[in-house]
């Protein structure tokens, strides 16, 4: 007998990749539905050998909140760089900062740093080789430590929550 976990190794995914397919083709005809299944099904089938880790979602709510955070972030970074590029007077102050980082965990790291270069005015430029911090770039930065333990508490500390490493 097949389980489901052999045909479906990661359902969210599978549901996502159905729900983007299904944007894409603006349709919801049955062939359509049929086909976003099939991809849906078979992608992660082919692909999730190669996949790294297998990181486990501990804490969905959690999770669910930290979208919300970074979405909202990202709308308030938006406004907050337009009005940094508008303002012919204010002065930017770029920098690199070195981020020390409690994750150890690959994918969480790139999860990070991935949400980091999300939000509009910071990029994450480098995970360094021992892996114990990242290079991000800020266009405007007034204070470093307070940039750092902003991060700290508002997406490494939940990233380390929702999935428990």
């Amino acid at each position: 007998m097949i389980t489901p976990r052999k045909w479906l190794p990661t359902p969210v995914l599978s549901l996502l990749l159905l729900f983007v397919w299904l944007l894409m083709a603006r349709s919801y005809a049955p062939g359509q539905i049929l086909l976003g299944g099939t991809l849906a099904i078979l992608i992660p089938l082919v692909t999730y050998r190669f996949w790294d880790g297998h990181m486990q979602i501990k804490k969905p709510r959690l999770l669910a909140r930290f979208i919300l955070r970074v979405l909202k972030d990202i709308v308030i970074a938006n406004f907050e760089v337009a009005r940094l590029l508008i303002n012919p007077w204010k002065r930017l102050n770029p920098h690199f900062i070195e981020y020390p980082l409690m994750l150890e965990e690959r994918f969480t790291i790139t999860v990070l740093a991935s949400t980091i270069s999300l939000t509009p005015g910071t990029v994450s430029a480098n995970l360094r080789l021992d892996g114990k911090s990242l290079l991000i770039h800020v266009l405007d930065v007034e204070d470093e430590q307070a940039l750092i333990e902003q991060i700290r508490e508002r997406y490494e500390r939940p990233l380390k929550e929702i999935y428990e490493c």
